[in-house]
């Protein structure tokens, strides 16, 4: 489950009632840095933090809601940069998002 910090904020609320949003997104922030989640950008700005950091994936993200989901790699390969186009850069990792709209958000036919 990919939540924003509010949604976090919320959950955490009913096991301590005195947590304050900024701790959580601090904590996030903390956790994003150590490489512990993933911060994922939703498209309507909402910033959607995955605890699988540690699981090769990339992400569903829907256009309307900004609900994310992970998708499992298959065994193709992961899109490489060739090197005469890498500027110089160490390459440390791909990030790819599939973005569309979910079921739910797709317009009535």
């Amino acid at each position: 489950m990919h939540l924003t910090a509010e949604a976090v904020h919320d959950r955490a609320q009913s096991v301590l009632p005195e947590i304050s949003l900024a701790t959580v997104y601090n904590t996030l922030n903390e956790l994003v840095a150590m490489g512990e989640v993933l911060e994922v950008k939703a498209s309507n700005g909402a910033k959607r933090y995955d605890p699988n950091a540690h699981l090769p994936h990339q992400h569903l993200v829907c256009t309307g809601c900004g609900e994310t989901w992970d998708v499992l790699q298959d065994g193709r390969a992961v899109p490489s940069l060739p090197v005469t186009d890498r500027r110089g850069f160490h390459i440390t990792g791909v990030e790819v998002v599939f973005r569309g709209l979910c079921s739910r958000c797709q317009p009535a036919s």
